[in-house]
């Protein structure tokens, strides 16, 4: 573990990412500048306490964030150049400066260009969880506040272990310990079996405590709820190929990924067991179950240009019944419309989605483009596409709404990224179109508000919560799990046909094994069939909000993905004194990306390994 010593009379951490994700204002979650306060004095006041909490809270997006990799400049200026979309086959980076989206997206990602954002930032709030346990009894606070405080850091910490765990595999385990500048700090990493029973028992142990759902001010704090969604997706991972390894002849390598003496059961589990997926079932049907949430749904919905269709409207929503652990951003902050507006709205620095994302979509009827039944046509690719299409990615001709000096939308006008010519020749174009700003021939419109603007945050602010666990990720998780144990069942068939049936696609006529429409889907598909439509599903439905990076490698399927040639779509507008008079649409080559053996898990930063405190490193690197 990272080797930071504190006096026993420690300074206070305050997240470092509360400068470019706040949280939401005059809620219980806003952060708190208990920097240069002395440890005594916040836990002798009740409001800095309280703070204390809401700065470990302060994080919980960070993994997810689309402008966590950046670049610094010689200047001191900082330049998001995209999340994990852009360390995947999602998105391109913004910006070709050296990061760590930019060497996974290559290949060349190691041990001394790899952030160490995960590390730090999960190891100091795991820290900062064991400074309030050790601390919070002298708080003058209520003993039910103590207990219910407790009990949220408990799951935070829980979280903050997971994103280690996805990272990394198995990770050191600190416990409740506290060290100061003379006590040595052990990195001994822990089993991947070991790590994932300690993230788990300590979900169920917050989940003893904690309100089934939160509510009010309370929105975006852990629920009994929230510490049960999380153990879903703790176990679906575990249980999965990556870490979960059916055979030996699935490993990795000829000489076996987890090969190596140091790494046998601690980067994945040793052998392969069906147990954990039925425990990964489990799990994610006691959500199902409890009917506490359901697939946001708003009854105004049109399936219409211009139109807040449900699947748009849920991000902006702060309290929905599809949220089940979500973080709120700062009123007036416009974070993603900062980023994903085209330039002509003031966007900047977002990742720009790939073709073979768009190409996910299926069309309305529920079919995949490749189908030739599906009606796709080539020359007006985005017609009677899945509504979600067009509420996730900004194509040429895609609607936005015009703003007005007071911030209020004035019609809708079609965002134009074509490339223009004028009698054969080139135009000046729009900043909007592909070579002058987006690289791919789209924009990340996944999670803005379509009644904000980056612009006027002042006038016309986003409204939504960023999502970090949602009731369409359980109702996935659950379909998983479900036919890697049983196979396609009909509980399958209606999990997905619910995400589908909310998304806009058509009904059909083609009916599953309990009569009920499958929204495009075939009927009796095999396990593998099934299997590869979940997959298609969850890139879809999940697209941008942080999975598709790690759901490729725990389905070892990332040396297939990740080292494919990324494309884009070049729209060429042939005008003839200004008027448009045929477009065409050409699939042009972005970037190849490259996919080693190691990639599977990302190596600890050279800086913790060099310590020699006995943090044993990813294979590979």
């Amino acid at each position: 573990m990272k080797k930071i010593y504190f006096p026993v009379i420690a300074l206070i951490l305050l997240s470092s990412m509360c400068g470019m994700l706040s949280c939401k204002k005059n809620s219980f979650l806003e952060a708190n500048n208990t920097t240069n306060l002395t440890q005594s004095l916040i836990f002798s006041d009740s409001a800095y306490t309280v703070g204390f909490l809401a700065n470990i809270y302060a994080n919980v997006y960070f993994a997810a964030s689309p402008s966590r990799f950046a670049y610094t400049t010689l200047a001191g200026a900082t330049i998001p150049c995209g999340g994990l979309d852009a360390a995947s086959d999602e998105s391109d980076v913004s910006h070709t400066y050296s990061t760590t989206a930019l060497s996974f997206a290559v290949g060349a990602i190691d041990q001394n260009n790899v952030t160490n954002d995960a590390y730090n930032t999960c190891y100091t709030q795991i820290r900062a969880v064991n400074q309030l346990f050790a601390n919070i009894a002298k708080a003058p606070l209520l003993a039910a506040n103590k207990t219910q405080m407790k009990a949220e850091a408990r799951f935070l910490r829980a979280y903050y272990y997971f994103i280690l765990l996805e990272h990394y595999g198995g990770v050191a385990l600190v416990g409740n310990s506290l060290y100061t500048y003379t006590q040595p700090i052990s990195a001994k990493r822990a089993t991947f079996a070991q790590t994932v029973t300690y993230i788990t028992t300590q979900l169920d142990s917050a989940a003893m405590v904690l309100p089934i759902t939160q509510n009010g001010s309370g929105l975006g704090r852990a629920s009994a709820a929230a510490c049960e969604a999380l153990k879903a997706r703790v176990l679906l991972y575990a249980a999965s190929p990556l870490f979960n390894t059916p055979t030996a002849d699935a490993k990795l390598t000829p000489n076996g990924y987890y090969g190596d003496q140091a790494t046998i059961g601690i980067a994945a589990y040793p052998d392969y067991q069906l147990s954990r997926w039925s425990a990964a079932q489990t799990a994610a049907y006691q959500i199902i179950e409890s009917n506490l949430f359901q697939l946001y749904a708003d009854s105004s919905y049109i399936a219409g240009y211009g139109e807040e269709g449900a699947f748009q409207q849920l991000f902006t929503e702060r309290a929905n019944s599809e949220y089940i652990f979500q973080y709120d951003l700062a009123q007036g902050a416009n974070y993603m419309e900062g980023l994903f507006n085209p330039p002509t709205r003031t966007g900047a620095n977002g990742a720009y989605p790939y073709e073979n994302t768009v190409e996910a979509f299926p069309m309305q009827n529920g079919k995949a483009i490749t189908d030739p039944t599906s009606g796709y046509n080539p020359s007006n690719p985005y017609a009677n596409r899945d509504p979600r299409l067009r509420y996730s990615i900004i194509y040429n001709g895609a609607l936005l709404g015009n703003r007005t000096p007071t911030g209020n939308i004035s019609g809708y006008s079609p965002v134009n990224i074509s490339v223009p010519f004028v009698n054969g020749v080139r135009d000046n174009g729009t900043p909007d179109e592909i070579g002058q700003a987006t690289t791919t021939g789209y924009y990340g419109n996944k999670m803005v508000d379509p009644q904000a603007c980056s612009e006027c945050n002042l006038q016309a602010p986003s409204k939504g919560s960023l999502p970090i666990i949602r009731y369409a990720e359980i109702l996935l998780d659950f379909a998983e799990a479900e036919n890697e144990v049983t196979g396609p069942t009909d509980s399958v068939y209606w999990a997905l046909e619910s995400i589908r049936k909310r998304a806009g696609i058509s009904p059909g006529t083609t009916l599953d094994g309990a009569g009920r429409p499958t929204y495009g889907l075939a009927a009796g598909m095999t396990q593998v069939q099934m299997r590869a439509a979940i997959q298609v599903d969850r890139q879809v439905e999940l697209a941008f909000e942080g999975h598709r990076f790690f759901d490729v490698r725990r389905w070892l399927i990332a040396a297939t993905t990740e080292s494919q040639q990324e494309n884009g779509m070049q729209v060429d507008s042939i005008k003839n004194a200004g008027a448009v008079q045929t477009a065409t649409y050409n699939i042009i080559p972005v970037r190849k990306h490259n996919f080693t053996t190691k990639m599977y898990l990302w190596p600890f930063p050279q800086t913790e390994i060099g310590k020699g405190q006995g943090l044993v490193q990813n294979p590979g690197y």
